[in-house]
């Protein structure tokens, strides 16, 4: 089966998304997201320009030797826009090949090793009562696991709360938009957030929270600490990982679940984390992760050292990331958690899909391939915008800080 041609659709229902959709001389098509949240065209240029003259002819079942064929010889290896834009032609050759062989994509990786796949939503708010409440919510719409983020006294605005607690889009402006920070209020601030939550839910509830990079290792070993009591059942990306062994002193410290991944683009990113099982929770995903095929691999390395999925799945990956990330965790035996950050109406009717929520839990469908498709006439209604995610600065100085 000859690919006879792709091409790469943009649009923005709400939020920008990258699709690339290939052809074959069969008749049969697929889907791949290649979003890469405030780098958009990026993306889409490497693909255009530089990938899809390589496909033209290429057998669309060889996926194994296609995705080296664009790994190793582009020879300039790894990095965001290349592992989005591998990831993208991964996706859709798996969804082609799961269309000719008429299965859902699942059954080709190995069949089912659950029922369906544990989710955790978005609460936030403006302070811990706000929080509190959206909680509460999230718990009454079914969610057995639940993210919590709240605004701290003293900040104008802080990661992970929005005007809209059901969709949080921070890609916010068309040039970034800058937000305070002090590492000082937050430390103190956070652990009345769970204490609260705790008096409010008791613990039958899952309850995780972001950290978003922000903290020095011994800062995040310091927050770990205080949230013991509450027991998460993660705190996520800590600190940055470009210095994996930074994570070492955070485990010395606290018994807090840790998970970070969702910026990794390789297994090279996380190898160290994972062999010196410094991490719980591995979080890379299929569209910034080389797609389902390189996904594999790091999720096989990560069951010999027991850590678990929890793949990313915020609002910048579309429903075709989506609906390939729950035939991945539907197959994958050492499955943690999806995010599930929930898309807009506009995004749902631009890419229908057969995926559903249902207390607590998303199913992957039975339609053959990953089960997500895209209205091409109605996303030429909604045209790209561009916009950025923010920048943090330090309160007291402006200190250019990670966001």
């Amino acid at each position: 089966m000859k690919i006879t041609d792709a091409k790469v659709i943009i649009c923005s229902p709400g939020r920008n998304f990258v699709t690339l959709k290939i052809y074959t001389d069969e008749g049969l098509t697929g889907i791949g997201d290649a979003t890469l949240n405030g780098r958009e065209l990026a993306v889409a240029s490497y693909l255009t320009d530089h990938v899809i003259p390589c496909l033209i002819g290429r057998d669309a079942h060889q996926i194994e030797d296609i995705w080296q064929y664009l790994y190793r010889g582009a020879y300039w290896r790894r990095g965001p826009v290349t592992m989005s834009a591998i990831a993208a032609v991964d996706t859709a050759l798996w969804d082609i090949k799961a269309k000719a062989a008429n299965m859902p994509l699942y059954q080709l990786l190995g069949g089912r090793s659950r029922n369906g796949v544990m989710v955790y939503g978005h609460a936030n708010g403006g302070d811990i009562e706000e929080t509190v409440d959206e909680v509460l919510r999230y718990a009454e719409m079914g969610y057995k696991a639940i993210r919590a983020q709240a605004g701290v006294p003293g900040l104008k605005k802080v990661y992970g709360v929005s005007k809209d607690s059901m969709f949080y889009e921070p890609a916010d402006a068309s040039l970034p938009s800058e937000h305070d920070w002090s590492t000082e209020r937050y430390l103190d601030h956070a652990p009345k957030l769970f204490d609260r939550l705790r008096d409010k839910l008791g613990f039958e509830h899952h309850l995780l929270h972001d950290v978003h990079h922000r903290l020095t290792p011994i800062e995040a070993a310091r927050l770990g600490k205080s949230l013991e009591p509450y027991r998460l059942f993660w705190m996520e990306d800590p600190t940055p990982a470009e210095n994996q062994d930074g994570f070492k002193l955070i485990r010395e410290h606290t018994v807090t679940p840790i998970a970070v991944g969702e910026v990794f683009n390789t297994i090279w990113d996380c190898k160290e984390l994972i062999e010196k099982q410094y991490i719980d929770y591995i979080r890379a995903t299929v569209v910034h992760a080389g797609g389902i095929t390189h996904l594999r691999r790091i999720a096989d390395l990560a069951a010999m050292y027991q850590v678990r999925t929890g793949c990313h799945g915020a609002t910048d990956l579309s429903p075709v990331c989506m609906g390939a990330a729950l035939h991945f965790d539907t197959w994958v035996p050492n499955f943690g958690i999806q995010e599930y950050m929930r898309h807009t109406e506009e995004t749902d009717a631009v890419f229908p899909h057969d995926y559903r929520f249902e207390d607590g839990f998303l199913f992957a469908g039975e339609t053959p391939g990953h089960g997500v498709d895209i209205d091409e006439a109605l996303a030429a209604k909604y045209p790209y915008q561009r916009a950025y995610l923010p920048v943090n600065r330090m309160a007291h100085d402006g200190t250019l800080h990670n966001w």
